[in-house]
């Protein structure tokens, strides 16, 4: 009976150390992998849909081929003042928006009147590209692939961009907001055609993103469960691994100092992940999508600040200077 027990025992031990190590397989090959599928030379496919005038600019609607060829719809506003060529902004959007955000608050408009190009694309799962299913499986998938998919349909969005004789094609800067700050760290880091960024309530350390008070009370076992999960499925885009290949490029940080989503000590963790040149500006209040309208002077004073950044930040690229950041 106790001979049984051992070898019982010992298939255990053998189990256990086989599954441990088809885990540790997987993840180092989910990890390798994650971000492939960005290929420059693969077909644009742009369809423009729309183009229309309003008071302010000119608008228009397209669709492109992003992260392994699947369809991106996306807009852009252009200044009126002349062909160009303009400096362009590339705005990601947070992780329940759209990429009508900011036309809907009519905050594209200070960009553009200051003489930027300002263009958005709908992230996987949102705007037009909302999942359909209501599989949890799937959905949960979903959320796994969506970093790589915004990271690389950014940058396919910008090869679309260097064939548009009517942008200026050095002078491409990224704002992300929140999840668009995540994501937009990766896609920064990635490719040097962004020359400058600003990361809107951003932050990293999956650690100190799941100790965020927005995410509700966990017992101390639920924490550990999320904290193991995100780590295996989640860490390849956690974005302090990457933070630090943004520079020689100058980045702005803009967090809330009572951030309900992105906790401040998360947000510094990805503060400190970046290298010089870097600003880092704190504001009073929430996170700004939950604060309602009496924050809409916060917001205003947020874009303005990321608006006087690029500007900065274009000067210098213009006159082929470093931006150093405020002392």
């Amino acid at each position: 009976m106790k001979r049984i027990m051992r070898r019982i025992l010992r298939a255990g031990v053998l189990t256990l150390a086989l599954l441990g190590i088809g885990l540790a397989a997987l993840k180092w090959y989910l990890d390798a992998t994650y971000f492939n599928g960005y290929d420059p030379t693969a077909p644009l496919r742009v369809e423009v849909v729309e183009d229309r005038e309003l008071p302010a600019f000119r608008w228009t609607k397209f669709y492109y081929a992003g992260h392994r060829g699947a369809r991106v719809p996306a807009v852009m506003a252009l200044p009126k003042g002349g062909p160009g060529p303009f400096p362009c902004v590339v705005f990601l959007h947070g992780i329940g928006n759209d990429k009508e955000l900011m036309r809907r608050l009519e905050m594209d408009v200070p960009f553009v009147e200051a003489g930027f190009a300002f263009v958005s694309f709908d992230q996987l799962t949102r705007g037009e590209r909302k999942f359909q299913t209501r599989s949890g499986l799937a959905r949960a998938e979903a959320f796994r692939v969506r970093a790589a998919h915004t990271v690389n349909d950014t940058r396919r969005l910008m090869d679309y961009l260097a064939t548009r004789p009517d942008i200026a094609t050095n002078r491409i800067y990224l704002v992300g907001a929140s999840y668009g700050a995540i994501t937009g760290t990766t896609a920064t880091a990635f490719d040097p055609r962004i020359r400058a960024a600003v990361l809107i309530y951003g932050g990293g350390n999956l650690s100190e993103l799941l100790s965020a008070s927005a995410i509700g009370d966990l017992n101390r076992r639920q924490r550990l469960l999320y904290r193991l999960l995100a780590w295996y499925f989640c860490s390849v885009f956690d974005p302090v691994r990457y933070a630090g290949r943004i520079a020689p490029r100058p980045v702005l940080f803009q967090n809330g100092r009572g951030d309900t989503v992105i906790a401040p000590s998360a947000a510094r963790a990805l503060q400190e992940a970046a290298r010089a040149p870097k600003r880092i500006l704190w504001y009073d209040g929430d996170h700004l999508d939950r604060t309602g309208e009496s924050d809409g002077a916060t917001l205003r004073r947020v874009l303005a600040d990321a608006l006087q950044f690029l500007q900065e930040a274009d000067t210098a690229v213009r006159n082929n200077n470093p931006l150093l950041p405020a002392s």
